[in-house]
């Protein structure tokens, strides 16, 4: 009894083995996260970023990035995958619980030739009678059992649970580009309009021009190339119409598709001229290692680490025996009522050890080893990687906000001084070039101040996606339930 004990607990006991390295998660010092910025930042705690497009107090842009989050292909796809690895993670799952399988079926023989009996009677009367048929029925239940002494079903279920949780973030990581894009194509599409808008005040500007020049020709106090000049300015100036016209389309068109439309679905919903954008003046970004927690690219390269490293694991595994325990019952009657009379059962207990296959076990081994240094590395640079990303989003956040109070300046100085040539050359004090290269001045100032309010707006965007605004840093993403969607928050 002792004996028969001890071989039956003996490959439980093995079963609490698990080879392989067990994954511990990396300190920020070991992926060279540095305590602070290396540029001038505010390391404040930062704020609720969930929804960072409401920062911006505009309702349209907050309606076309949550259309956005919500119907474009791009997330529908990652929805998709998100599934795809969650039942991934059930089938691995499965593996740890043993297979039932049953089986029932029916038989009926007839001979067809032959096969009959003779009987003599008593009286001797010869009874000739047929070979008759019979009836078989069978009803059969197996089971099996893949019991892995050496962890090798639960190292890959470790595996299939991060490669999940990775698609999760992976999800997160498209939510939070399709978001950016749509607000940076947005922030584009108010840029064209103020500068369409620049182009055709300088084009009526110009035609007044045209009209002046004509007027002191013809009274003989100009030459003709006053009348040139302006001709040819004023179609320099028409000419840039188009082009913006054509900017402006193909960021609209974008911010259609973005939203999982066709191009022209939002033209007329931004048809109506609004001011670019401002958002909060001032946003604090943290400490470096904030990071870790807050981008879901880093979060998706460490698991997608944890998964490399289970890898091993399972690989490992493969090196030592493998215990395999399977058990079936049937019976077999001839009439449905006596099925159960005769039951007979069996219980097999197989273990399995590799021998002989030319190193290929072992170089498997080697070859997830090496797939869990390349993990790491990816790891580590996606971590640098985000770190450059706040870096440069702060820096560019900073010059163009510098850049747009000068241009502010600039724009001051260079409209009085167009108004000042303007009315000097009505009243002949100065001639049609200083006019002209003034007010090209102001053309000039008019979209450098456009084209700084919105490259501040751009970098806002960027630094508020390279903090990782967007999702829910607090809640893994999952795949959602039949009948339910992903929210932006990542829940479902």
């Amino acid at each position: 009894m002792f004996r028969a004990r001890a071989l039956f607990l003996a490959p439980l006991a093995l079963a609490g083995c698990t080879v392989g390295p067990d994954y511990r998660p990396a300190a920020p010092a070991e992926l060279g996260v540095p305590d602070g910025w290396s540029v001038p930042a505010t390391q404040a705690e930062v704020a609720d970023l969930t929804r960072w497009w409401r920062r911006f107090d505009d309702p349209l842009l907050g309606e076309l990035v949550e259309q956005a989050a919500a119907a474009n292909t791009d997330v529908a796809q990652a929805v998709a995958r998100l599934r795809q690895a969650r039942e991934s993670l059930v089938q691995s799952r499965a593996s740890l619980l043993p297979t039932l399988s049953g089986s029932t079926g029916y038989q009926r023989n007839e001979n067809v030739v032959g096969g009959g009996r003779s009987f003599t009677l008593p009286d001797g009367t010869v009874v000739d009678t047929g070979g008759g048929g019979r009836n078989a029925y069978t009803v059969g239940l197996s089971a099996r059992y893949q019991l892995g002494l050496f962890g090798e079903v639960r190292r890959t279920v470790e595996a299939t649970r991060a490669q999940y949780e990775a698609s999760g973030f992976d999800y997160a990581a498209t939510l939070l580009t399709v978001e950016s894009e749509t607000a940076r194509n947005y922030v584009l599409a108010r840029l064209y309009q103020a500068e369409l808008a620049n182009a055709r005040a300088s084009l009526a500007l110009q035609d007044d021009n045209l009209e002046i020049a004509g007027f002191r020709v013809q009274a003989g106090l100009v030459s003709s190339l006053d009348n040139e000049q302006a001709r040819g300015q004023r179609a320099q100036t028409a000419a840039t119409i188009p082009a913006l016209a054509q900017q402006y389309n193909a960021a609209v068109s974008r911010l259609g598709v973005l939203t999982g439309q066709a191009p022209g679905a939002v033209k007329g919903r931004m048809e109506a001229v609004r001011p670019i954008p401002g958002g909060s003046a001032a946003i604090g970004v943290g400490l470096p290692a904030d990071l870790l927690r807050r981008r879901p690219d880093v979060r998706a390269a460490e698991r997608n680490l944890a998964a490399a490293t289970a890898q091993i694991g399972v690989d490992k595994a493969a090196l030592y025996p493998a215990l395999a325990i399977s058990g079936n019952l049937n019976t077999n009657a001839t009439s449905i009522g006596s099925i159960g009379e005769a039951i007979t059962g069996s219980l097999f207990a197989g273990l399995t050890q590799a021998i002989f296959n030319g190193g290929q076990l072992r170089s498997r081994v080697r070859s997830s080893e090496a797939a869990a240094d390349a993990a790491l590395a990816a790891y580590r640079g996606t971590v640098l990687n985000a770190l450059e990303d706040v870096e440069v989003a702060v820096v560019a956040l900073n010059t163009a906000r510098e850049r747009e109070r000068e241009f502010a300046v600039a724009l001051d100085a260079a409209n009085n001084a167009a108004i000042l040539s303007r009315s000097q050359y009505r009243s002949g004090l100065t001639d049609f070039t200083t006019l002209s290269q003034q007010e090209a001045a102001l053309f000039n100032a008019r979209n450098s101040e456009a084209s700084a309010r919105s490259d501040a707006a751009t970098a806002l965007v960027t630094l508020f996606a390279a903090l990782g605004g967007g999702w829910d840093a607090d809640v893994t993403p999952e795949a959602p339930r039949a009948g339910t969607t992903l929210s932006t928050t990542g829940n479902p």
